[in-house]
């Protein structure tokens, strides 16, 4: 009999573990709730006999996370853009230019600047941006990677250790992503951010692939999207319309600032997709709208609302005006078109 058999015979992974279900998103349980999950957990880690390294590695991302949400909240009330692209490229390289003009237009926009805080294209972008607009998500290499001049020293550049946390980041705290060429860390992003779009990980934010004028980097992914990955149907016509790829600097800009024109955010509440807007709908883009997507509700019809009472934790968006309807979570791409018609209201 193997060592561990009754340990195994008493392991019950439901009574261990139960995941989120989707009915669960829509309850508002106050931050204690989930601060005494977070101690429960760790006391399994003891009555688990936890190997030490994995132990150590949820410690060290918990703790990176905890300081860089910290940080984070400082900039709610600021929209943020994430920019990925090559540590290699000089500042006489035309990417690197175009980078620096596209964070310039996008911190007059009012939004501030994500990168890596590294050389290349992440210095580019807080040079574009300014110090003031910045912010550095710096990775610790077994090889020392500095902080570009620009974030260096700045309490708005954080240090973390795994990737997996800095990827995380990059997301969950931007409002946009603009990728401009790269190698392969700027690909694993560029198809991260895709993913977790496509799969309704993350929310809806617009996507930008920026070319410098007469190059052709992002267009070649773009090619082999339609022609190998739609061709075998490997991906929806409609996942085309979570990206946009652009050799001009003015059409990547208005692609993020024209995204919240009129659509502001979004959140389930009771399985259903409620859209809060910057303004209501006019009634004819609304009847457009219950003509032109019945295919992504799964029931019922497009609901013009106010704030649900599930909402109360968010006075701030109290006031704003809701497009509400039961979504089939696997149109994501029809959701991003949905959103441009929106914000043409």
């Amino acid at each position: 009999m193997p060592a561990n058999h009754d340990q195994n015979k008493s392991f019950h992974p439901i009574h261990d573990y139960t995941p989120m279900q989707p009915e669960d998103e829509g309850k508002a349980y106050g931050i204690e709730h989930y601060v005494q999950q977070l101690h429960e957990t760790a006391d399994k880690l003891l009555n688990d006999r936890a190997n030490r390294g994995d132990v150590k590695m949820l410690s060290v991302a918990m703790r990176e996370l905890r300081y860089c949400f910290k940080v984070f909240a400082q900039f709610r009330e600021r929209r943020q853009v994430t920019v990925f692209g090559s540590a290699r490229l000089p500042p006489s390289d035309p990417s690197y230019g175009q980078c620096v003009e596209f964070s310039k237009r996008m911190a007059e926009a009012g939004f501030m600047v994500i990168t890596g805080g590294g050389n290349g294209i992440m210095e580019a972008g807080h040079v574009g941006a300014g110090r003031e607009n910045s912010i550095g998500l710096n990775i610790l290499l077994p090889f020392e990677q500095h902080p570009n001049p620009v974030i260096k020293d700045d309490p708005k550049l954080m240090h973390l250790r795994y990737f997996f946390t800095r990827k995380l980041l990059f997301v969950k705290e931007c409002d946009a992503v603009a990728l401009f060429p790269g190698g392969f860390g700027t690909l694993d992003e560029g198809f991260e951010v895709l993913t977790l779009v496509q799969t309704g990980k993350s929310h809806l934010f617009p996507i930008v692939m920026v070319d410098e004028p007469g190059s052709d980097f992002w267009h070649h992914f773009q090619r082999f999207t339609k022609d190998v990955l739609l061709k075998r149907r490997l991906i929806s016509e409609s996942d085309l319309h979570l990206f946009k790829v652009t050799n001009s600097t003015d059409e990547a800009v208005a692609e993020i600032v024209n995204f919240y024109r009129v659509y502001h955010s979004m959140r389930y509440v009771k399985g259903d997709l409620v859209l809060r807007l910057n303004r209501a709908l006019s009634a004819t883009t609304l009847t457009r709208i219950r003509a032109e997507f019945t295919d992504i509700i799964k029931s019922g019809t497009f609901e013009a609302t106010s704030a649900l009472p599930e909402e109360t934790g968010e006075a701030k968006l109290a006031d704003l005006p809701r497009l509400k309807f039961r979504f089939d979570r696997h149109k994501l791409g029809r959701l991003r078109q949905l959103v441009d018609v929106i914000n043409q209201d």
